[in-house]
């Protein structure tokens, strides 16, 4: 199944999908190889679009914020124009136009307290939500460097691990040891040859053979000893 998944989205997703895919069944993602920094950047791109999307809602909220203060600046100065102009009908005689003016900014008056908490929690939201966008724009950035360092370490394992085969593939201490086992093998089969050949040795058979030499020897010389000319007779001279 891996090998087709490789072969449909390429090597690099491919891994991300099964790097994902063990993740999620609870499996090790490749004992930590490839792998695993393929989740990682996979993970750390969704988190990217999160902290994206999150930006894009404390804008929101911050541009809410901003026309709700600016409806109580509105307001504010509402009250203060109907204060006016009921004051102005006032001082001119003008009952009736006071009497509005003071209508309107009794309204306003009611609507104000309301306007004004509303801002304060439009506030206390935008300044939560700014400091959780802080919060997770800090956590993202330690990731990116979590994510390097596991690249730079997943690097480094595959370079040991190479170095290992190698290693293995060329190791003296390997040759020297079988070096030593056969040699040793050898020494024991000569150790082996040699007292067998001591145990095959009869003692009797070589003591007659030894016999027999010797008595072979015997008659040799004797029979050499025959074939010497005999010994001439000192005799005296006779008398002329």
């Amino acid at each position: 199944m891996r090998k087709g998944i490789y072969f449909l989205f390429g090597e690099k997703a491919g891994r991300t999908l099964v790097g994902g895919w063990n993740w999620l069944w609870g499996q090790p993602v490749e004992e930590g190889g490839q792998v695993a920094v393929a989740v990682a950047e996979e993970s750390l791109r969704t988190m990217q679009e999160s902290v994206q999307q999150l930006t894009q809602a404390v804008a929101t909220q911050v541009a809410a914020y901003q026309r709700a203060q600016q409806k109580y600046q509105a307001k504010v100065k509402e009250y203060s124009t109907y204060e006016q102009q009921a004051t102005t009908a006032q001082r001119n005689g003008n009952e009736e136009a006071a009497r509005l003016a003071v209508g309107k900014l009794l309204q306003v008056e009611k609507l104000l307290p309301v306007l004004e908490e509303q801002v304060k929690q439009a506030e206390q939201f935008v300044t939560a939500a700014k400091e959780k966008l802080n919060r997770e724009r800090m956590k993202l950035e330690t990731y990116k460097t979590d994510l390097q360092n596991m690249k730079d370490l997943s690097e480094i394992n595959d370079a040991l691990s190479k170095m290992a085969r190698v290693n293995n593939t060329y190791s003296i201490d390997s040759a020297r040891s079988q070096f030593e086992q056969a040699k040793n093998a050898v020494e024991r089969k000569n150790l082996k040859v040699s007292a067998f050949n001591e145990l095959s040795d009869n003692p009797a058979e070589q003591l007659d053979a030894d016999l027999q030499k010797m008595t072979l020897d015997d008659e040799i010389s004797q029979r050499l000893a025959s074939f010497k000319p005999p010994a001439k007779l000192n005799l005296p001279e006779q008398e002329r």
